[in-house]
């Protein structure tokens, strides 16, 4: 069988998201299904695939299999555990070792597309984020600053949805708050101006992005993130 190649999202993908955000219910849901899975669910599926054998490079241990409850969230809220709207007006790329990991995404809603980093900050075991930033201050500045995040990424507090915190993150003034955060996300913004939002292109800008990213994310997953960051660059190389 055929492996279809992701080939980018379309503009009936975000006009979808819009839709979903004004009319949220099960009638509209349903009546646009079709548009769902032909321009929301199998492109993510095809982006999962093909940006799958960058993360197995990176780690092992990252998801990379293009399922629901995996790599890909679905829109419809749990209503035993919620109220209000039956679908989430977004729909969400991830990629972590396990539920609540800290990890990789993409989200779409109707403004376009975010790339990013999600970081668990919670204490605990396998969470290693907050006490790295508490013990690693200064190693933990240089490789932000060496992998070029500093200025070029938003910071944003996670509480129900996200919260700008700093526009343009400054790791080295900025640092204290990232540290009193519990759910924090370092992003890239694209709106729907931008071609990369319906172009294939989007897995190559994704890996560039992940690139900077990930020795940022060696701090979450280990106590001894020195190791995995020099093993990333001498595999791959000091992202540019």
């Amino acid at each position: 069988m055929s492996v279809e190649h992701f080939r980018g999202f379309s503009k009936k993908t975000f006009a979808f998201l819009a839709g979903i955000e004004k009319n949220n219910n099960k009638d509209w849901f349903d009546a646009s299904r079709d548009i769902y899975d032909q321009e929301i669910v199998a492109p993510a599926k095809a982006f999962v695939t093909d940006i799958g054998e960058f993360f197995r490079l990176l780690s092992p241990g990252i998801r990379t299999a293009p399922k629901f409850n995996e790599t890909l969230m679905r829109m419809n809220n749990d209503m035993r555990f919620s109220k209000g709207n039956p679908y989430r007006p977004y729909f969400l790329i991830h990629f972590g070792r396990f539920k609540l990991d800290s990890e990789f995404y993409i989200f779409l809603d109707k403004k376009g597309i975010d790339i990013g980093l999600f970081l668990n900050k919670s204490k605990g075991e396998e969470f290693y984020f907050r006490q790295n930033m508490e013990t690693k201050r200064e190693f933990m500045t240089e490789i932000f600053d060496r992998c070029g995040i500093s200025g070029k990424f938003s910071l944003m507090k996670l509480d129900k949805m996200p919260e700008m915190m700093h526009q343009k993150f400054i790791p080295r003034k900025h640092y204290d708050d990232l540290l009193k955060l519990k759910f924090a996300l370092i992003e890239k913004h694209y709106p729907l101006t931008s071609r990369i939002t319906t172009s294939a292109s989007l897995v190559t800008e994704a890996i560039k992005i992940f690139s900077r990213l990930y020795p940022v994310y060696c701090f979450s997953v280990s106590d001894k993130p020195e190791k995995l960051i020099s093993d990333f660059e001498n595999k791959l190389g000091i992202p540019e």
